[in-house]
């Protein structure tokens, strides 16, 4: 869908606030709170970001988005070049971080921009009337996105600014102090959120009460990537994905072409069915139960650990 640029707003250092409406002012696609929607910038990259506004609000999106220090072109065209009134091409909201209905109590862990998936999540529990706690790390507070917004609910958050307390925030006493049959959501810099998981799992938090969402891949090995085949059961034909290429670049180059956003495992836009084969799954988006069940593979960083994988294509 082409929705307008309504508004742009400097909500803190190096972000950018973007709302979003339809041109005819007409209800947008409902989302669930932690959603985001890819967008399409007129120099024609692909990206996904999160809806900050209300998930009750079904005439806007609003979307912060944080200017990469390597940008690949995206970020920096919305904060250099995107303007009122612009047309934006708008994928339907896609949910893959949400609130858990079972919680009895909701613990946010948001670092820098992964505030902006968590408001929204806050604003539901505030309209629910959920018990809920933030604790917001950034560098300094100029950096620190919506605190007027979260400035009416001091008691529920813990701003730890890394220039005023010298040092990072202690995650592990924030997790050791979580209530029992409460969820923790994190979504930020990558080694926050790794630091989220590993103290969460010496505090003995169930892992299917811990929820993740990362904004960048990191720069984890996954080991030597082997050379393996790719049999397309719809399409037909065998491929070989060499070493140093995926199996969506293969199938791109061989002009079988299938959607495809971020290009490293955050969004599941590339997924497709698994028919035969064990793959080496190198995404972030699914869940252990599902790869496990061998189901469905993200093409575009996921490998094999067979001779061929046979994708129902």
């Amino acid at each position: 869908m082409g929705l307008i640029v309504t508004g742009l707003r400097l909500e803190a250092e190096g972000v950018l606030g973007i709302e979003l409406r339809d041109r005819l002012c007409a209800s947008l696609p409902p989302f669930e709170p932690g959603a985001h929607i890819d967008i399409t910038f007129p120099n024609g990259l692909t990206r996904q970001y999160s809806i900050a506004s209300p998930a009750s609000d079904s005439t806007r999106y609003w979307l912060g988005v944080g200017l990469a220090a390597e940008s690949r072109g995206a970020s920096r065209f919305a904060h250099e070049q995107l303007r009122l009134g612009d047309c934006l091409q708008v994928g339907p909201p896609r949910s893959l971080f949400g609130l858990d209905d079972a919680a009895a109590g909701h613990l946010f862990v948001a670092g820098g921009i992964g505030i902006t998936p968590i408001l929204s999540m806050i604003r539901r529990c505030i309209e629910h009337g959920l018990t809920w706690r933030l604790l917001y790390c950034v560098r300094s507070r100029r950096h620190a996105t919506y605190l007027e917004q979260l400035a009416p609910f001091p008691d529920q958050i813990e701003l730890h600014a890394d220039d005023e307390q010298n040092g990072r925030a202690d995650l592990e006493r924030v997790l050791r102090q979580m209530p029992p049959g409460w969820h923790v959501y994190t979504c930020g810099p990558g080694a926050m959120m790794d630091a989220v998981c590993g103290h969460a799992n010496t505090s003995g938090i169930d892992r299917l009460a811990l929820h993740l969402e990362r904004f960048g891949a990191d720069n984890r090995v996954n080991g030597e990537a082997d050379a393996f085949q790719v049999r397309l059961l719809r399409h037909g034909g065998r491929l070989s994905v060499p070493p140093n290429a995926s199996i969506l670049e293969v199938l791109e180059a061989n002009g079988v072409c299938l959607p495809s956003a971020c290009r490293e495992g955050l969004c599941r836009s590339c997924e497709v069915p698994l028919a035969s084969g064990t793959p080496d799954h190198r995404d972030y988006v699914l869940s252990e139960e599902e790869r496990v069940a061998n189901k469905s593979i993200l093409i575009c960083v996921s490998r094999a650990k067979c001779a061929e994988l046979v994708l129902d294509v």
